[in-house]
């Protein structure tokens, strides 16, 4: 996937840096398009074959789809390469990635994308093929995603600036809750405004320059810059910015400097907006408040000490610079079957936990029960409620503040190991403890 956007940027780079004349390009467009999400067969795409995909054919079943509607903005940044921002709603279930329990269930989808369209071919040509590439934001609910799409299409010419495009591409998340997908579109897309033919204007001669050619008041003869209008106190060259120095003598002479620096500014050598004679660290970026510097790093973990919670003690930038939080054994703390009575084992992980939380005031504890496969749903749901309820009060017996803990129960829906076999039940049977800041 990386070679995949790499090759692709490269492309965007070559393409907007081609010398050409663009006659044919894109003039700001709207469009209307009808799309459909395909979660189906992106999910296939990883764990099949490409051929195998294509020859059962399920890519084409449309009830396996969530139809959409689409606007965009279009707009040439050269013949052979289009900007195109697009705004796509639907009402779905959207299939989310390590779901929370609001997972699948309908709500508004509201999609942003921001893309680049490759051509093969310019606007002038009635059959275009294109790559398209760039950044997707979405919101399913309250939950936001952002995913990369990657995909081709072909745009047909029905009128000058008015064009039926189809389109595919797929959809890689960036964010943890966002899924794979398949996108397909087709609509239409017209210019907002109509392409200006420019009329050549005819270059007339000017006439021969007289003695004073740049009009500065300075006779050519001692003009020092006959050809640019200047000063006299400068022998008729120009000083641009002002600074006392003439625009010959000027390594910069559009910023105000001063001789010391040839007419340059005093300069940053690393940008960070402190001029060198003030910087006391003046080839690293650093703030005005530390001379220049940088914010120190007291106990060297990569987080600054203004951002650092625990400035003195190395940390991780995941917990604040602090060290990062345990993790406990899900394996340990098991239950009997059909039972919400902790084994001693458990017992034994959750002492682990109350020595951790009375060590660290600032952190809270979601309990998490879970159950086999035996038994109805309803039974196992309100089973392994009882199982977090059980963590959480031998938690609140050993003297942690019940505001801390918050226990929910999942029933067999997320089980860790086979529940074919009697040890696969038994770890299913378990109370899963996560710590959070």
């Amino acid at each position: 996937m990386k070679q995949l956007l790499q090759l692709f940027f490269a492309l965007c780079v070559l393409y907007s840096a081609q010398g050409q004349n663009n006659d044919h390009k894109k003039l700001p467009s709207f469009g209307v398009h009808f799309s459909a999400y395909d979660f189906a067969t992106a999910s296939d795409l990883r764990t099949k074959s490409l051929a195998k995909v294509l020859d059962e054919k399920n890519w084409t079943r449309l009830g396996q789809m969530s139809p959409a509607l689409t606007l965009s903005y279009s707009k040439g940044i050269t013949n052979n390469a289009d900007f195109m921002g697009r705004l796509t709603t639907t009402f779905l279930k959207y299939p989310l990635r390590n779901p929370s329990p609001l997972a699948l269930r309908e709500a508004i989808y509201l999609e942003t994308d921001a893309l680049m369209n490759l051509k093969l071919l310019s606007d002038k040509y009635i059959v275009v093929p294109y790559l398209q590439g760039g950044l997707s934001a979405a919101l399913s609910g309250p939950t936001f995603m952002a995913s990369i799409p990657l995909g081709a299409g072909l745009q047909f010419k029905l009128l000058p600036e008015t064009f039926l495009q189809l389109n595919t591409n797929y959809r890689v998340p960036v964010t943890n809750r966002a899924n794979y997908s398949l996108q397909h579109s087709i609509g239409f897309v017209s210019g907002l405004t109509t392409r200006k033919v420019e009329e050549k204007k005819l270059e007339v001669p000017l006439p021969e320059p007289p003695k004073d050619r740049d009009g500065d008041g300075v006779l050519d003869d001692a003009d020092e810059c006959p050809d640019v209008k200047g000063l006299a106190q400068f022998k008729g060259c120009p000083d641009t910015d002002g600074d006392g120095i003439p625009d010959k003598d000027d390594k910069c002479p559009n910023e105000k400097g001063i001789a010391k620096y040839n007419g340059c500014p005093i300069p940053d050598t690393d940008g960070d907006g402190i001029n060198d004679e003030n910087d006391k660290c003046p080839t690293v970026r650093g703030v005005a408040r530390y001379d220049g510097c940088p914010v120190p790093d007291s106990d060297g973990d990569g987080v600054n000490d203004e951002e650092d919670k625990c400035p003195g003690v190395a940390g991780t930038a995941d917990n604040y610079g602090c060290p990062a939080i345990p993790e406990f054994s899900a394996s340990a703390i098991l239950f009997q079957s059909g039972s919400a009575v902790l084994l001693p084992a458990g017992r034994a992980e959750l002492d682990k936990v109350v020595t951790y939380l009375n060590e660290n005031a600032g952190f809270e504890v979601d309990i998490n029960g879970h159950t086999d496969n035996t038994g109805s749903d309803k039974v196992n749901v309100a089973l392994s409620t009882k199982r977090a309820e059980a963590a959480k009060s031998y938690l609140v017996r050993k003297g942690i503040d019940a505001s801390r803990l918050f226990a929910a129960g999942f029933g067999s829906s997320q089980p860790v190991a086979d529940n074919g076999t009697s040890a696969g039940k038994q770890q299913n049977r378990r109370v899963e403890v996560k710590i959070r800041k």
